[in-house]
């Protein structure tokens, strides 16, 4: 199977795998972590641009030697953005990626099935 190509698997199995539940369950939960996280962030870093255009002053406090709050916010977006991916990663794993799974296996299962019955009939 590891050689189906998409041309293999028809229109009428990727519309009717679309209008399953299971579909909707996979869309369901991956729009269930991507659109509050990605809310998040986006005020997380808007919150950033915002006082670093205006809290200036509390943005320059000196915390460490030459290391100010505005560093420190600068430096954990970069960290926000590994700390979500790893969230998304486990996430994935353990709520999409076992739907996607089976749903890929049926749209094999019925590209393989239809082949064989076409090559059964050219016989």
């Amino acid at each position: 199977m590891a050689e189906l190509t998409r041309r293999e698997i028809s229109q009428q199995d990727y519309e009717r795998v679309q209008s399953s539940t299971e579909f909707g369950e996979l869309r369901k939960r991956f729009r269930a972590f991507a659109f509050p996280m990605t809310v998040v962030f986006l005020v997380w870093y808007l919150l950033y641009v915002l006082m670093s255009a205006y809290a200036t002053d509390f943005m320059s406090t000196k915390v460490l030697g030459n290391i100010n709050v505005g560093l420190i916010f600068g430096l954990l977006q970069f960290v926000s953005t590994f700390v979500i991916t790893a969230m998304y990663v486990r996430h994935s794993n353990k709520n999409t990626d076992p739907i996607a799974d089976e749903l890929r296996a049926q749209l094999e299962g019925d590209a393989a099935g239809a082949r064989l019955e076409k090559g059964a009939k050219n016989a």
